[in-house]
């Protein structure tokens, strides 16, 4: 156990979560934060329950957002952390819907696709907690959604809890001709979660002045080398300038001083009346974060992907 630091917080963390860009952090290569080290505490978010407290504003028994990494407890001495309310949403909505994902998820549409009524939303990964959301929040706005997901259970969730009006299968042979016919007008903004096979697809039905927000490309992310396939930049970057596309890849904290309010209010306005759902996949047991990790980045998980620390 840590000793409470003078002025800061003990924390046990109750639920940790697992997130594709975790993967980044294992490769010792230039990219938006420093790799882990060998030896070092792997990197990530998690829900904490505060245990002991000698910082103003903090009690035991508070439930807090920390960046404690895959740890059981945590002596913290740092920023200040976000309260949850578990009168409000369940806590685990912290890390998923009403936390990074669901920031990611708004402002990606939001801010960089800016989705109008009428206008054709496709997003790759969609039963996942990034995904779903952003299906979600362009039928809000008036828009047409169609998701992309692995295997007929979660397209059948895609469609029939999460009101998409259309979801494809990405691994039917007919992929490619399935999602043109599911997008009779194209495709106006493309939100790309898995790049690859599913990007090749996408590109030749994107409109003139279609955005593209670049949220991750798990399909790449173990690839040591140049993938096998066709080399996609040249055709992508002739669809760029004939189409005027707007490609834009983001982190989500660039916009969080500006838009992370707006995105509790709405996504919890959102919650509250059933307009949004969502969906978790948890794990049991620090010790097996590893394994269940390596699931999420195959598509085994089936919503936000936590695991349960503690109780």
């Amino acid at each position: 156990m840590p000793a409470m630091p003078s002025g800061g917080l003990l924390l046990k963390v109750l639920y940790l979560s697992l997130d594709p860009y975790m993967r980044g952090r294992m490769d010792d290569r230039k990219s938006y934060a420093k790799p882990v080290g060998i030896g070092q505490v792997m990197s990530g978010e998690s829900v904490c329950d505060v245990i002991a407290s000698d910082c103003l504003g903090y009690a035991a028994g508070d439930i807090v957002l920390a960046p404690t990494g895959w740890r059981t407890h945590e002596a913290w001495d740092g920023a200040a952390l976000r309260k949850l309310d578990p009168a409000i949403a369940p806590i685990t909505t912290g890390l998923g819907v009403l936390g990074m994902p669901g920031f990611t998820a708004y402002a990606g549409l939001n801010v960089i696709g800016k989705p109008k009524t009428g206008e054709t939303v496709v997003v790759a990964a969609a039963s996942g907690p990034v995904g779903s959301l952003v299906g979600q929040l362009a039928k809000m706005a008036g828009a047409h959604a169609v998701g992309i997901a692995g295997g007929p259970e979660k397209c059948h969730y895609v469609v029939d809890e999460l009101r998409f009006d259309a979801a494809i299968d990405h691994r039917t042979p007919d992929f490619a001709q399935r999602l043109a016919a599911a997008c009779p007008r194209g495709i106006d903004i493309y939100f790309e979660n898995v790049g690859g096979a599913i990007w090749q697809a996408v590109l030749p039905l994107l409109n003139g002045f279609a955005r593209v927000p670049v949220c991750g490309l798990i399909a790449q992310y173990n690839v040591a080398s140049q993938a096998a396939g066709p080399d996609l930049l040249p055709a992508t970057m002739r669809q760029v300038l004939t189409k005027s596309l707007t490609l834009r890849g983001f982190i989500n904290y660039e916009f969080a001083a500006e838009h992370y309010s707006s995105f509790l209010r709405t996504v919890s306005v959102g919650i509250a009346d059933g307009r949004i759902r969502y969906r978790e996949d948890i794990t049991d047991g620090i010790e097996n974060a590893p394994p269940a990790f390596i699931g999420m980045l195959e598509g085994r998980n089936f919503g936000k992907a936590l695991v349960r620390v503690a109780v």
